[in-house]
This record gives C-alpha cells, structure tokens and sequence, in this order.
C-alpha cells in the first residue's frame, strides 16, 4: 500500500502507534534556559516525522524559542511559528539561524520562519497551506505560583524568566480557568482555515493541580476543539526520570504528575 501520511518504514509506523512513551529528554542549552517552559526538539521531531512528508509544512502557533522548528529542519520540512514575547522570538530566530548552520545545504531550500505576533491572528499573516500542527499551551496561569520548588530557583536565578510574559494578549497571564479555556480554544479553531483537510493537529498538555483540585485542561481540550476537529487519539508522554516529592504525606492523596497527554486532532468535515 502507498503511505499516504509519511516516510517510515512499517517498523517505525507501527512502534510510533503505542499509546504511550517515555522521553526523557538532554540537558536543555543555555540559550534557551530562560524559556520556562519547553518542550524537546527531539519528540517532536518524532512527531513531524510521522505526521508529515518530507518538504511538507508544519506551523506551531506558540512557538516559544523554536523547538518545533529546530525539529522540522532536522526532518526535512518547512516550518512557520508565531511567538509573542519579542524575547523568545528574537532567540528563537537566532536558534533555527545556528540549526540551518550547522546542517548546511541540506536544508537551503526549506523554509523556517519565526513571526512576532498574536497566534489569535494567524489568519492574518499570509502563511501557506499548513500539513501539521504541534503546539503546547501555557498551562493556565500555573507559572504565576510561586510554591512550586522549580519556580523558586528560577526565582533565585534572576536571568531566568518564571513566566512568559506580562502582555496581556498572553493567555496564560489569564487567571480564571473558564475565560482561558474558551480563548485557548478560540486560538486553536482559528487555525483551522489554514490546515489542509485531512491533516493533523497534536496539542501536548497536561491537566493541572492548583487550589486542592484538578482542573482537566487536556480532557476540556478535548471535548471543546472536537466539536470543530476530529478527535482521533492521545498518546501519553511520560517521564520517568523526575524525583518525587512527599506531597500530603501522612495526611492526603497529592500525586507526582509525570505525564502530558498529546491530543491528536483531524481537520475533517
């Protein structure tokens, strides 16, 4: 049969079908140390490989310092992402500008492009026909606590960022739950004119503890975009590699959260 999707062989296909993996990613680079949040090159350089053709085109609406880029150069495809904070777009910039460097004439003709701006404006910036969506979300306004011990040493590194920014465009300077899931959704549905039918959205997220309670912002996610999209899998990233905390020992149930779920979307009538 022809693979209408991408380029691997059975094997790969079949291993990448499992609905749940562990990455543990390498030490993150110094430039990018001051993002508090990012997610590895190296996943989701598996998840282009699989969701994509080579010289197709992939689009991360948060694109943060440029991950989801770096990956797309790596895998041998075009790739567009729009960045908010002036900051993490100008590193981003120069990151995919040391990537297309280092892997030389390989990649001359692909296109890797950040935008500073809005991604609830991304109908506006003339992008091409996308084949792939990957993106991560803030989650909620988690990185405004200042309990977590990861936020604490940010706090005490004073060249680290502890959140994203103070525009208030950014959805995760947000703080009531309900108000930040109906415009992560809106930003998300409004890419839909831009994706071809029949291609593929991946959101990597994790549902969030805050105040004594969950709030399941991958399961609303879910139930909100598919009313749009075609909800057609999850695949749980799990990581093993963290240190666990002795959270309501002795007193309540507080579990140590090593998992993002990576909702997979359909762009279908």
């Amino acid at each position: 049969m022809p693979n209408k999707l991408n380029n691997l062989d059975p094997k790969t296909w079949l291993k990448f079908q499992k609905s749940w993996f562990i990455h543990n990613p390498p030490p993150r680079r110094k430039g990018v140390l001051v993002h508090p949040a990012k997610f590895p090159e190296t996943m989701a350089q598996e998840f282009i490989e699989f969701f994509t053709k080579k010289g197709e085109t992939v689009l991360d609406p948060m694109a943060g310092t440029g991950s989801t880029l770096v990956a797309a150069l790596r895998a041998g495809r075009n790739s567009y992402g729009i960045e908010l904070n002036p900051k993490y777009a100008k590193i981003a910039k120069q990151i995919i500008e040391d990537e297309r460097t280092a892997l030389g004439d390989s990649i001359k003709n692909l296109r890797s492009e950040i935008i500073r701006g809005d991604a609830a404006l991304a109908i506006d910036f003339e992008l091409p026909a996308i084949n792939y969506i990957l993106t991560s979300p803030p989650y909620w306004d988690m990185l405004h606590a200042k309990g977590s011990s990861t936020q604490k040493k940010r706090r005490a590194a004073s060249e680290l960022d502890v959140f994203y920014s103070d525009d208030p465009k950014d959805v995760g300077n947000i703080h009531d739950y309900e108000m930040f899931l109906e415009k992560l959704v809106s930003i998300y549905v409004g890419l839909k004119p831009l994706l071809r039918e029949k291609a593929y959205l991946t959101i990597i997220v994790k549902n969030i503890k805050k105040g004594g309670k969950i709030y399941p912002l991958a399961w609303d996610l879910a139930r909100e975009l598919g009313k749009v999209y075609t909800l057609k899998d999850e695949k749980i990233w799990c990581q093993d590699n963290q240190p666990l905390a002795p959270f309501g020992l002795g007193s309540a149930w507080v579990s140590n959260t090593f998992h993002h779920y990576c909702l997979q979307f359909r762009n279908e009538e």
